[in-house]
Order: C-alpha cells, then sequence, then structure tokens
C-alpha cells in the first residue's frame, strides 16, 4: 500500500498541515518537527502526490508533446533537444506518437488535455486544410516545423524556402542546369516552401523549373520514386537531369540506393543534395551533401516560449525563423561535359 500524507503525519505526530509545509517548503517548521517529518517520510517510502498538488497549483510541470512518426530521425534529433531543455527547467514531457493521421493526434490531443499539461508542443500530423487545433484547447501552444492556421500559437521552423534556394544555388554553381526536385507530401507547408525555394533559385539563373515529382519524406518512398525517375530518362520520356534537389534525407537515402542499383554513380552521373542534416547524412556512401536545419537549436527554443507563455511573461505570440546552411560532402560534383 502506498504511504499518504495522512500516515506521514500519524507517524510524525504532527498535522497533515506541517507535513505539508516541510513538502512544499511554503512555510516555516520547527527543527525537531521537521526532522521527524522526513524521518517518518523516509521510514514509509512517502511521495508526495503530484496530482494533488497540480490541483491546488493549477500548474503540473508537464508538457506534451506530438510528433509525426518518432522513428524518422529528423524528429528524433529535435525531440533529444526538447527533452533536454524539458529536463534543465524543471518540466516532464509526455511523448505521442502520432503517425501522421489527424484522427489519432486528435485523441492525443484529448489524452494530454485530460493529463492536465502545462502546454503542448506540436509538430503536426496533417495539412492545414485537413486539421485545426480545436478552439477549446486552453494551453499555450509551440508548433514547431510545420505551420498551422491558427492565430494563438507560436512557431518555430527553418527558413524552409532559402534551403532549398541553397540547395539549388550550390548545383548551379557547380554548372549544373537541368536540376530536378524531389518534393514531400502536396500541401505540407515545409514540402510546398522548399519547392518555391528551388523553382525561384532556378527562376533567378533565368532557367525553367525542370522535373518535379513528390515522394513522402520516407527513405522507402525516395527510393520508388528514385526508380521511376530513372526509369522514365533511360525510356527517353523525360530529358535526364544532370541533379536532383531531394527535400529530406530520408528520402534522398533511399535515391541513393536507387541510384547504385541501377549501376549508376552519385556525383559521376547524378548530383543528390538532400535537407536536414540528419546524423545518418555523413554516413551514407557517397557523404550526403544536404541543408542543415538548427535542430538543436529549434528544440531548446520551442520549450522556452513554450515556457514564457506557461509562466506569464508573455502574452502576444511569436514567430522564429531560423537560418539554414548547406553543408557540402561528397554527393555533388561539378558537371561534367559530355
Amino acid at each position: 500500500m502506498t504511504s499518504s500524507i495522512k500516515d506521514v503525519a500519524k507517524h510524525a505526530q504532527v498535522s497533515i498541515s506541517t507535513v505539508s509545509h516541510v513538502v512544499n517548503g511554503t512555510r516555516f517548521v520547527g527543527a525537531q518537527a521537521t526532522e521527524r517529518v522526513q524521518m517518518a517520510i523516509k521510514e514509509l517510502s512517502y511521495v508526495p502526490s503530484s496530482v494533488a498538488r497540480s490541483l491546488k497549483s493549477q500548474n503540473t510541470h508537464t508538457l506534451g508533446m506530438l510528433v509525426p512518426n518518432c522513428s524518422n530521425p529528423y524528429f528524433s534529433e529535435i525531440m533529444r533537444s526538447i527533452e533536454e531543455r524539458c529536463f534543465e527547467l524543471g518540466y516532464n514531457l509526455i511523448l505521442c506518437n502520432t503517425y501522421d493521421r489527424p484522427e489519432r493526434q486528435t485523441k492525443y490531443l484529448q489524452i494530454l488535455m485530460e493529463k492536465r499539461v502545462d502546454g503542448l508542443i506540436l509538430i503536426t500530423a496533417s495539412k492545414p486544410d485537413q486539421w485545426r487545433l480545436p478552439a477549446k484547447l486552453k494551453m499555450p501552444v509551440v508548433l514547431v516545423d510545420r505551420e498551422v492556421n491558427n492565430h494563438y500559437c507560436d512557431l518555430v521552423e527553418t527558413a524552409h524556402e532559402h534551403g532549398t534556394k541553397l540547395a539549388t544555388q550550390h548545383l548551379l554553381d557547380l554548372g549544373h542546369r537541368h536540376i530536378a526536385c524531389m518534393a514531400g507530401p502536396k500541401g505540407l507547408s515545409p514540402s510546398d516552401q522548399r519547392i518555391k525555394g528551388w523553382q525561384a533559385a532556378l527562376q533567378q539563373a533565368s532557367l525553367h523549373s525542370s522535373v518535379l515529382v513528390h515522394g513522402d519524406f520516407t527513405s522507402q518512398g525516395g527510393y520508388e520514386t528514385m526508380l521511376e525517375l530513372l526509369a522514365a530518362w533511360q525510356n527517353h520520356q523525360q530529358a535526364k537531369p544532370s541533379a536532383v534537389v531531394i527535400c529530406n534525407d530520408l528520402m534522398a537515402i533511399g535515391a541513393l540506393c536507387a541510384v547504385h542499383e541501377q549501376g549508376l554513380q552519385v556525383p559521376r552521373d547524378l548530383s543528390i543534395v538532400g535537407f536536414d542534416d540528419i546524423e545518418l547524412s555523413r554516413f551514407t556512401n557517397p557523404p550526403l551533401t544536404t541543408v542543415r536545419q538548427p535542430k538543436q537549436a529549434m528544440g531548446i527554443h520551442a520549450v522556452e516560449m513554450l515556457v514564457e507563455r506557461i509562466k506569464g511573461k508573455r502574452s502576444a505570440t511569436q514567430t522564429l525563423l531560423l537560418t539554414p546552411e548547406l553543408c557540402v560532402r561528397g554527393s555533388t560534383a561539378k558537371l561534367m561535359a559530355d
């Protein structure tokens, strides 16, 4: 049986309020009474109820986090940063994996509200036209990476459009003029913004947009989409680009595998640039040139912005746009003359 505060009070021969003051440090208690209470807590293995505390203080020191897929290294690296900053600030973190399903996301939101979390960090599982945060969600919310049409949420994300402009300009500087783009799902804000960056860089170079295809931000999706592209090029259904901007590293890793399976070499036959700079990107063959997202900074800022709102230090919403950088490795090279 779990010991209660009443058991501690009886064992220490003090009142329940005295035990509460010792545990919470809310009022001075004499040395002898404090010693008896602390000894009773130790002997009875008493653990204060966080639920009872939260009912009194209206604060659980617990945050909720929803992610589309924790097996995606990009999200895992952001989660690691968020969990570490929560720990440093004295907050617990409840993690919910939505598997990119809006109905699962809605269910987890209800659960987190029932758990009385103080605030929410959300990487949405849905496109803006498929799902909205419910109006009854009376807690601070910070969106990470993906935008949702809500006026009361803070937002932390990378400048996605600038990132693919960097990637495309890098390929242009290497002499490539036929540059394809493998984007993520249609209607998802990071994917749409990254397409705009690729298109803007080509337009600035007075070039028309080349081949645009969509994957699903997974390695399998990148593998299958690249095989389809290679088949179309080999059958002369499309002009063969000399380079591809791929809008996340997982798809780029799958694409590298597909290229190698077809007997081609990267970057000799095809230059490839990814997006995210997950840890695995350094260990592909060849190592992947990619756009580095400041994932650690994203996580830290998300937690700090949320805690600001929880503590009432800020009421106005805030958007923080972080700057990506190009990380050049072995998957890109100068265009070789035919």
